[in-house]
């Protein structure tokens, strides 16, 4: 394919009828251009594939820097200024659901929840009932959360803000003098917050772990031992992380001005890295890398037989064995 055709190619991808404006009174979409594919991907994600008991819920960023009215600039990611996504994995790096943030959603949240806790639910809504357990960070959790979440048999594990909505009033900052390896607990129900300092105090929430006691927790040298339940977090939380290395390994996208061509190369990265991870699970031996090569080999197959080859019109003068042919052959 020629370099100009291939780039002429992206021009005319479109999922939705730019020349249908919404109807009168009906809340305008941001993301219109991709709904209907968002929609279908996550419907598949949940669809053909059972996750594992553990699940984590985190945030990351497709790099884009072009104009976008919800771009979002976070310092502390590696690729800090782009699209943010809500993503729900698993421990094989299977991405069960997705939410791309529109900006705040005043209409959601309300006073007793907030526009994280309506994320949260809303990405948890295809797991309500089964029992799975879900790791998060301080930006989603907080006690109204792991109570909503609990009445749908989803139990919780995350660290919190130590002065967050409904947080027990003596865990503010230095009000507890602790000394490094020290744990205090408090309890309500089956809903357990902890602190634990080692250089500086750690605060989680939790409601699927045993209790553990308020001690000192250092060992022969005087060092602090981490509680078991931060051990839990520190290895489930890092899901979201490991699904978004693998998908960035190989990545279709290139350079663009359009959001929604970044999203739609992004999504298919994704829908990639699912059906290698579902491909796996049945038991075959494939590296990501050699998947998508094998991926795009068939592709081509199925095309090529799907077109009709027009007979390749000859050249140049014909030779004279190609005339006494034609010769011989007619009655």
């Amino acid at each position: 394919m020629e370099r100009d055709r291939y780039l002429h190619i992206p021009h005319f991808l479109h999922s939705a009828d730019n020349s249908r404006r919404s109807d009168e009174g009906e809340e305008y979409d941001q993301l219109r251009k991709l709904r209907t594919v968002f929609d279908k991907l996550n419907d598949a994600y949940a669809k053909f594939y059972n996750p594992s008991e553990h699940l984590a819920v985190d945030e990351v960023i497709v790099k884009f820097k072009d104009r976008v009215i919800f771009r979002q600039y976070i310092p502390k990611k590696r690729k800090h200024l782009g699209i943010k996504i809500y993503k729900l994995c698993d421990e094989s790096g299977y991405m069960y659901d997705m939410r791309v943030y529109l900006g705040r959603d005043s209409h959601s949240a309300t006073d007793d929840m907030t526009a994280t806790h309506v994320t949260v639910r809303h990405l948890t809504s295809r797991v309500e009932g089964l029992g799975h357990k879900i790791f998060m960070d301080n930006f989603f959790s907080s006690p109204r959360l792991f109570d909503d979440l609990d009445r749908y048999k989803i139990n919780s594990c995350v660290t919190v803000w130590p002065n967050g909505r409904d947080m027990p009033r003596d865990f503010g900052p230095k009000q507890l003098k602790l000394k490094r390896g020290d744990v205090r607990v408090r309890t309500r129900g089956g809903l357990t917050a902890l602190i634990w300092k080692d250089r500086r105090e750690v605060y989680m929430l939790t409601n699927m772990n045993p209790l553990p006691a308020g001690r000192n927790f250092c060992g022969n040298s005087n060092r602090p031992v981490k509680p078991h339940i931060m051990e839990r977090d520190n290895q489930h939380m890092g899901y979201v992380d490991n699904s978004d290395c693998l998908a960035n390994s190989c990545l279709m996208s290139r350079c663009t001005f359009k959001w929604t061509t970044k999203l739609f190369f992004h999504c298919l990265d994704l829908t990639v890295l699912n059906s290698w991870i579902l491909l796996s699970s049945c038991g075959a031996k494939y590296t990501h890398w050699d998947f998508r090569l094998l991926l795009v080999k068939n592709l081509i197959e199925e095309a090529g037989k799907n077109q009709d080859h027009p007979t390749p019109r000859l050249v140049g003068r014909p030779s004279l064995g190609a005339k006494d042919v034609l010769r011989l052959e007619s009655p």
